[in-house]
């Protein structure tokens, strides 16, 4: 209970709450565990639940005449589904699968209502993540209309290493194993694009990549060569 409790209190949608809610809220979630490339919901498909992830990754995707677009990447502490507890009857917008096994929390929407009764602030919070992350989205779309498709994977390179990197050794460790495939499908273009903008990259010492794992060697520079 404990460990949950500790996950659930470092949600933004849920850090305002006291100790009390936190518990209350924290024991109603129901533990999933999946394997690697599972499924967790298709897009179309009627949406009850919000997810929060003890552990692994998980890819939110869009499928466009058969060509896969990557939306987020969500990993241990975050959540998602949250559109599916704003109002009975909607359908998921997008895919969600594994990267690699993970264990995720639920929470349904009715059992969320009965939670919004006893902490009423629970709606604004809602209100204010729902909009935080459209204006992400929004962003998306407008990097996809206006940049180059070199500068949109500098930018997704540096946005992946502020999201998910990991300090080691004074270098930026991006802690996702990640293709060029899967990159060119978070940046809406072909695999060998993403593939040599990496080996410039690497030839200029800003970066190196081992394992699918990239790593920032040289933050200054990458954020230089990403327009502001």
């Amino acid at each position: 209970m404990k460990e949950i409790v500790t996950l659930v209190r470092n949600v933004p949608l849920f850090q305002h709450l006291r100790d009390e809610e936190l518990a209350m809220i924290s024991s109603l979630f129901m533990e999933r565990k999946y394997k690697k490339n599972a499924i967790i919901f298709f897009e179309g498909d009627s949406g009850d639940d919000l997810f929060l992830i003890k552990s692994g990754t998980i890819k939110i995707y869009r499928i466009d005449n058969t060509k896969q677009i990557t939306l987020a990447l969500f990993r241990a502490g975050d959540f998602f589904g949250e559109m599916s507890l704003v109002q009975r009857g909607f359908t998921r917008s997008a895919n969600a699968e594994t990267l690699e096994p993970s264990v995720l929390y639920t929470l349904n929407r009715a059992t969320f209502y009965e939670c919004m009764e006893k902490a009423p602030s629970l709606c604004m919070k809602l209100l204010e993540v729902t909009m935080n992350r459209l204006r992400k989205a929004n962003e998306q779309i407008h990097d996809l209309t206006f940049l180059d498709v070199r500068t949109r994977i500098l930018k997704t390179v540096l946005q992946l290493s502020l999201d998910h990197g990991e300090l080691k050794q004074g270098q930026m460790q991006i802690s996702v194993k990640l293709t060029h495939q899967e990159i060119a499908n978070m940046v809406g273009t072909v695999r060998e694009s993403v593939t040599k903008v990496l080996q410039e990259l690497q030839d200029e010492g800003v970066i190196s990549v081992d394992n699918k794992m990239i790593t920032v060697i040289d933050m200054p520079t990458l954020k230089k060569k990403v327009p502001q």
